[in-house]
Order: structure tokens, then C-alpha cells, then sequence
């Protein structure tokens, strides 16, 4: 252990070193919470060694924090006592290029003992990513990133945050209109730009279709840096609004009634480096274990949805033929299929892979892939099959033929998904009691302090907490 912290100290040393010649003086070590906030501390930057070599300290009461920062409790955590110790992951140490004389580095959390944190929400995403590796299998994910801006109030100062708050949109063009690009062309310049910087490959971005919308996709990767990547680019995109004089949202839903934020989560499963979604002769290209994977993922979707879609605002999104995939269904290239299966072009040895279009920008990032991952597992476990896949609309059919066909609604409240997220074996297994039980913590808080509330006052309560 001594040894280790040595080790540490000196790459942080080095680290700290570089980053001080850079003009970097600051550096931010986050982690999110279990309702989706991305919380932090901050060290200088000369102090790095010593948060590597021995952390930096932390209340465990954190991972029971609601989005309004209030506090609950579970029966394992709340209240004032204990510790935990930060520890920067310095393999991701990031200077931030939107926030001059800044770094940052995600966090790991242990106990003062060293022991690791059971609720550390990124390290049960790395011990996923090690259990499905254990079972040969690779994943590559990566997240596309949708925000709505708008101009700053006058003075930068918090406009209400209620039904009635003026959202004054910097661009009037069209969805997906080309009149968007050319209104923020210098802003949206310096979003891919300080992304790039930073290291993160950006694939596309493009106008959406609430006003004010826009979207970015991100190159994959193993599981855990995908999640690193999404919270990097939510505070990128966040520091160079507020250069621009904007505000960024990641919000499920910014104004009830609209289209709200997605936070789509693609995966791709290799063996040995070989895509398991380029079968030939198999259905849908798809080798046995990406079909059972997928199939575990299908069933999972219930109870993931207390994973992905964590606030009550989520649910004013969730909203059927709104490509947001209500129904509990897959299909090939269908938007409207809660698992989407890309095939991608014939020639392209990675173009296939699967997309959860559930999930949205108030999820903990480390969960979801996490979740993901281990509902995957079980349906190869269990050799889940896939159903037929769905095409078109379910949304527009009648009742008795989405039964006829097997196709049910997904949970339409936070309430009925946590119960499903409560009676999950397989999804308790992977996260431990502890882990588990803080997030029925915070979902249930999150339940009782909207009860009773309009869904306007909903989506202006939670409009700034992504």
C-alpha cells in the first residue's frame, strides 16, 4: 500500500509539474451522485501529489444527496459520521480547455482504509466491465449528448426557477436546420473544438428538435472511460456556454409538453476483438451471447429505468411517438424501440452495434453502464432469446394489437420504475446492498418531494440540475 501511494505521489508529481507549465492552477476531482449531479472538490494544483498519494476527504452522506440537495437516508447511509477519501484517476487527467488555468480528474472513492467505497457508483461500472471481460467479452460504448441553450439572464444571475421563468433561445432556425449551425457557428466551433483539445473524439454534432437544441456524439470506448467522456463533455459544453454568454440544460425536460434531453447509450460486444453484431448467417447478424446480452438488457429495461431515467422530470420525456422508446420493445433501425439495433454499413467491421434510447442527461453515467453491463450478463447466463423484433410506431396501434404482439409500456413514473428497480435480483447482485439501497433512497425522496406537483413545476424545478 505504501508502495502504491509512492507510485502515485511521483505520477502525480509529474502530472502536477506538466499541468503548472500549462498555466494550470486548479484542479477538479468529481464524482456523481446517485441522482445525476456531478459533484466536486478542488485541490491547487501543487497539491496533487499529496490527493493522489492519500485522497482528498468526503462525506459519505453525498450518495444519499437528492437534485435539490436535499438529504435522505438508506439503511446503510446518511448523517453526519464517517469519511471517504477521493482519489483522482490521473490516467484522466484533463486540462480543461473552457476553463483556462483548470483541470480535471474523475474520482474513485474508498474508505480510510483503503478499502474501496461500496457505493463508489465508478467503480461498480469498472467491476462490470471486469466481470463481463472475465466472461470474454469486450464492450465498447459511448453516449450521445443532447442540451438545450439559451442566453444568460442580465447579470448572470439566476432567473426564477419557476413555470414562468423567460428562456430567451439564441437561435430561431428550424430542427436539424442548417439556419442553427450558421446563428451559433462560432459557439458550436468552440464546443468541438475544446472537446477535441481535450481529447475527446467527437463523431458528429447537429441541431435537434426542441428549440435550442443541440446534440453531440462521442467516439467509443471501454465502459468506464465512456461514462468519464459524457461528464467531461456535459462540463465542457457547460464552461464554453457560459464564455458564450449561455446557459447549457441537460435536463430531461426543459419545458413540459416538449421534447425533452436524451441521453442515448450505444454499446457494441466484441470476443477477442471480433464484433459479435457482424454474425454471418446468423439472425440480425447477431452471434448467441450478443443476442442473449441484448435480450437480458430487453428484459432489464423496467427496472433500468430507475437507473437512466432517475427524476420525476424523466418521465414528462417518456412520451410515445417521441423516438424515446416507451414501449418495451427492440427493432432494427427503429427510433421508436426502447433497444434500437444499428446495423451500420455492410463494410464497416464495427458498424453494428445497439443503442438504449431510454436514458436521459439526469443519469449517473457509472450506473448506467454499470446497470447495462450486468443485465447483459444475466440474460447470457439465463440464454435469453430476443423476441421478433418490432417495426414502426407502437405508440400508433390500438391496445389489443400491442398486446397481440407482446408489447407492453415501459414504467410511465418514477415510482413504478424504482419498485421494479427494488425487486431486481440480478441488478441488487451486481450493485451490493449498499450501493442498491442508496438508490431507492434517493429515487423515493425524489417521488415523495414531487408528489402532488404539475408537470410544469416539475420541469422548472429540475431545468438547471443537469
Amino acid at each position: 500500500m505504501a508502495s502504491r501511494a509512492a507510485e502515485q505521489r511521483e505520477e502525480a508529481r509529474q502530472s502536477a509539474a506538466r499541468l503548472e507549465a500549462e498555466g494550470v492552477r486548479n484542479v477538479a476531482l468529481t464524482w456523481v451522485d446517485n441522482a445525476g449531479v456531478a459533484r466536486v472538490k478542488t485541490v491547487p494544483a501543487q497539491r496533487l501529489p499529496e490527493a493522489a498519494a492519500r485522497g482528498v476527504g468526503m462525506s459519505p452522506v453525498f450518495d444519499v444527496f437528492t437534485s435539490d440537495d436535499a438529504i435522505t437516508e438508506s439503511d446503510h447511509l446518511g448523517g453526519p459520521d464517517g469519511d471517504l477519501r477521493l482519489f483522482p484517476a490521473l490516467d484522466r487527467l484533463t486540462a480543461l480547455a473552457g476553463q483556462p488555468g483548470w483541470a480535471w480528474a474523475p474520482a474513485d472513492r474508498y474508505d480510510q482504509l483503503g478499502a474501496p467505497h461500496p457505493a463508489c457508483q465508478r467503480q461498480f461500472a469498472r467491476r462490470m466491465t471486469e466481470r463481463a471481460a472475465e466472461a470474454g467479452l469486450e464492450l465498447r460504448m459511448g453516449f450521445e449528448t443532447e442540451w438545450i441553450v439559451t442566453r444568460a439572464p442580465e447579470g448572470h444571475h439566476p432567473a426564477a426557477a419557476d413555470a414562468y421563468e423567460t428562456l430567451d433561445y439564441p437561435c430561431a432556425g428550424p430542427a436539424y436546420g442548417m439556419t442553427r449551425v450558421v446563428e451559433l457557428s462560432d459557439y458550436l466551433r468552440d464546443v468541438t473544438e475544446a472537446l477535441t483539445v481535450q481529447g475527446i473524439e467527437v463523431l458528429q454534432l447537429h441541431p435537434e428538435y426542441a428549440p435550442g437544441q443541440f446534440e453531440v456524439t462521442t467516439a467509443p470506448g471501454d465502459p468506464v472511460r465512456a461514462a468519464d467522456d459524457v461528464v467531461l463533455v456535459r462540463e465542457t459544453v457547460r464552461a464554453i456556454s457560459a464564455r458564450h454568454g449561455l446557459r447549457a440544460s441537460f435536463a430531461p425536460s426543459f419545458v413540459a409538453g416538449q421534447v425533452g434531453n436524451g441521453c442515448h447509450l450505444h454499446l457494441g460486444l466484441y470476443r477477442e476483438g471480433t464484433s459479435l453484431h457482424r454474425t454471418p448467417e446468423a439472425a440480425w447478424g447477431l452471434a448467441p451471447d450478443a443476442v442473449s446480452f441484448l435480450g437480458g438488457v430487453l428484459n432489464a429495461l423496467p427496472a433500468l429505468l430507475a437507473i437512466g431515467c432517475p427524476s420525476p422530470a424523466s418521465y414528462l420525456r417518456l412520451q410515445p411517438s417521441r423516438w424515446a422508446g416507451v414501449y418495451q420493445c427492440w427493432g432494427v433501425e427503429n427510433r421508436e424501440a426502447a433497444l434500437r439495433l444499428i446495423t451500420g454499413a455492410p463494410d464497416d467491421p464495427d458498424g453494428g452495434h445497439a443503442e438504449v434510447k431510454t436514458f436521459d442527461g439526469a443519469a449517473n453515467p457509472y450506473l448506467a453502464v454499470g446497470a447495462v453491463i450486468a443485465a447483459g450478463l444475466h440474460g447470457i447466463e439465463c440464454a435469453t432469446q430476443l423476441p421478433e423484433p418490432q417495426t414502426g410506431d407502437p405508440g400508433v396501434l390500438g391496445v389489443r394489437e400491442r398486446a397481440r404482439r407482446g408489447i407492453v409500456r415501459l414504467p410511465a413514473t418514477l415510482t413504478e420504475a424504482t419498485d421494479r428497480l427494488e425487486k431486481s435480483a440480478p441488478l441488487y447482485e451486481a450493485m451490493g446492498g449498499v450501493l442498491h439501497g442508496a438508490v431507492l433512497a434517493v429515487r423515493r425522496a425524489e417521488e415523495a418531494h414531487f408528489a402532488g406537483s404539475e408537470a410544469e413545476e416539475i420541469a422548472a424545478a429540475t431545468r438547471w440540475r443537469w
